[in-house]
């Protein structure tokens, strides 16, 4: 900046003709756009308190979801599914609590649980289904879900289908405890499609990036016997 400009910008501050002149067109300019500063200004207002509003009604929600799911959540525990799925008369089973309070946090754990249970009961295109709608930021149960959505595909025998969500699980936040299972998964649904290559090159991953993992020993054995059914083919 040139000593011409900050004499310019300091006589400006020292001016008090100046600045009443500055002040004068910024009241100017608020005059001839007074309706558009005003609705901007009542827009943000409208919008924080919406997003205020939609906390306090979440969190009210989630506290009557908490009392509705109870009873399902220790018949689930128990291995009592279909009743934790569809309640029992007197309470709302997981299916209801997972739609009725789906924008809440118990809402979105209900739908976890109903697809573990439709699961179990051999009921996949609802446990997949449910698992779809979960979604979490936590490290283990959302890599977990996609996992489980891989395990219904692959006793449909939906190979491809689960090929995708066993990728799913073993890129969600790669670690050395949880993501070696789910490679092995991909491993093994790679073999059942027939895409033997993409196989050996999974195994192959779990034996270089978690050589210390349970699955590295079951990885090369694998990985062995592919490669010489390849070699013969």
């Amino acid at each position: 900046m040139s000593k011409t400009q900050t004499n310019s910008k300091l006589e400006f501050l020292e001016d008090p003709a100046a600045l009443a002149g500055s002040l004068g067109k910024a009241e100017l300019f608020f005059e001839k756009n007074q309706k558009l500063i005003l609705g901007l200004l009542g827009g943000i207002v409208l919008v924080v308190a919406g997003f205020i509003g939609y906390r306090y009604w979440v969190s009210s929600q989630d506290q009557e979801a908490q009392t509705a799911v109870f009873p399902s959540v220790y018949e689930w525990e128990a291995d009592s599914l279909k009743k934790a799925l569809n309640g029992n008369g007197a309470n709302e089973g997981l299916v209801a609590v997972s739609e009725e309070y789906s924008a809440t946090p118990t809402g979105n754990v209900a739908s976890f649980r109903a697809g573990v249970a439709f699961l179990k009961l051999g009921q996949y295109d609802q446990a997949i289904e449910k698992l779809k709608s979960f979604k979490s930021s936590d490290l283990l149960v959302q890599a977990r879900a996609y996992a489980l959505i891989g395990d219904a595909n692959m006793e449909k025998k939906a190979y491809g289908d689960a090929i995708e969500y066993y990728k799913k699980a073993a890129d969600y936040k790669p670690n050395q405890y949880f993501t070696p299972a789910y490679l092995m998964k991909l491993a093994l649904a790679y073999e059942q499609n027939k895409q033997n290559q993409d196989a050996i090159d999974t195994y192959s991953s779990i034996i270089d990036k978690y050589p210390t993992s349970s699955e590295a020993a079951n990885a090369k054995k694998y990985k062995s016997v592919l490669e010489s059914t390849v070699g013969e083919s």
